[in-house]
């Protein structure tokens, strides 16, 4: 049984409304003022509320903007009555968050397709809801646990050899065996950095003094570091011959780490869901003051259904490609771009060409090199060469 909140300082009216109510089966509560109304829908958290717009001391616009500024209440449907027909008003409940409006006198047909409007529309945003959630769980559950199975069990596995066997093995055998044990640690610690970082740039998003620091932040682009990070991930994926890459400098308004970790996500993607002898291009412009670096492969690509629900610890059709990766990297390189002013775009024909965008804002004409006329374009990648990586201990 539906509980709907009528709050009504008109007796009469109150009383009209919550009879047709209890006609229709709802459980329906009253309130007669909008102070009453407000600690009643807090406590009560019904279905549905219906409002008188005009009330003395807090009026139903008051109700309306405390109950959206609660997280617990704010997406309930919100019906305003007014005897008033200003579009002024309208608008100021329409921004408020007000569902919709009904003038009186109104008709027992219109006040009961007004709520069952209503709550059919919420019945519909509760399932999208739990069907997001439902797809998300079964998301973590085949991606996550997968992902943090498979190098603990190389880790063990090859380490148990070498603790058994190492007097039977020669020396190439226990080097091959210590190199996966590294790349599987390696791929754990990815993973487990990954997490964090997407934990924290939730909590981030909230702060808004973090955030403008962030965005205070400027990068000359492209550094040696970023070029030779793109290398080493072309490299590790054995794909030096398929990389093209072709760069324009410009002052960008993000840090070298957090621009490098963009770099690190979106390139290992590129590869990641290309095969081999294909092309992976990356490439710069700037229009406008607006920074544009693309990430464009010939893979298998996503659908704009997939692009639209982009999220983390997703990977698209998992059973029936396994590759590596929680799906926490896309994400984490749309919050990054969010979170300094950017954006992140996806557009993608499948089983043809991905071109994966980061937007970001540059510095402007007065102060960096971001003009078209100021552009040093980068060597061909044929023609640098790669910074030597540290060795590893």
């Amino acid at each position: 049984m539906k509980k709907i909140l009528v709050i009504e300082d008109d007796i009469n009216v109150r009383h009209n409304i919550l009879d047709l109510l209890y006609a229709e089966e709802f459980n329906a509560i009253e309130a007669e003022d909008g102070g009453l109304g407000l600690q009643l829908a807090q406590t009560e958290i019904p279905d549905l509320i219906i409002c008188d717009v005009m009330m003395p001391e807090l009026d139903g616009f008051g109700v309306l903007k405390a109950l959206r500024q609660n997280p617990t209440t704010a997406i309930i449907p919100f019906l305003f009555l007014t005897a008033k027909s200003d579009k002024t008003d309208f608008r100021q409940g329409m921004e408020l968050g007000a569902d919709d409006y009904l003038i009186k006198p109104f008709t027992r047909a219109e006040l009961l397709a007004a709520i069952s409007c209503r709550l059919e529309k919420q019945i519909t945003i509760h399932q999208q809801t739990q069907q997001k959630l439902d797809n998300l769980r079964s998301s973590i559950t085949l991606s996550l646990p997968h992902e943090m199975r498979t190098p603990l069990n190389g880790i063990l596995g090859f380490s148990q050899i070498l603790m058994e066997e190492s007097e039977l093995l020669d020396s190439q055998a226990i080097r091959e065996m210590a190199e996966c044990i590294y790349q599987s640690g390696e791929r754990l610690f990815r993973l487990i950095q990954n997490f964090l970082l997407h934990a924290e740039l939730e909590i981030v998003s909230t702060d808004p003094e973090r955030i403008k620091l962030l965005q205070s932040q400027v990068t000359v682009f492209p550094t040696p570091t970023l070029t030779n990070l793109i290398h080493e991930s072309a490299k590790k994926a054995g794909r030096e011959e398929d990389l093209q890459i072709e760069f324009y400098s410009c002052h960008i308004n993000i840090s070298a780490q957090k621009i490098s970790k963009i770099i690190e996500e979106l390139i290992d993607n590129a590869f990641k869901f290309s095969p081999v002898g294909t092309k992976v291009q990356v490439t710069n412009k700037t229009v406008n003051n607006t920074f544009m670096l693309s990430f464009i492969d010939h893979g298998r690509g996503m659908t704009a259904a997939q692009i639209a629900e982009l999220g983390a610890y997703r990977q698209f059709e998992r059973k029936l490609h396994e590759q590596q990766g929680s799906g926490l990297g896309l994400i984490i390189a749309k919050q990054l771009a969010e979170l300094h002013g950017g954006q992140l775009k996806i557009k993608s024909q499948p089983q043809k060409e991905t071109i994966v965008t980061v937007i970001l804002p540059c510095s402007t004409p007065e102060t960096s090199v971001c003009n078209d006329s100021l552009y040093q374009k980068i060597l061909p990648v044929s023609d640098i060469t790669p910074a030597q990586s540290p060795a590893k201990k």
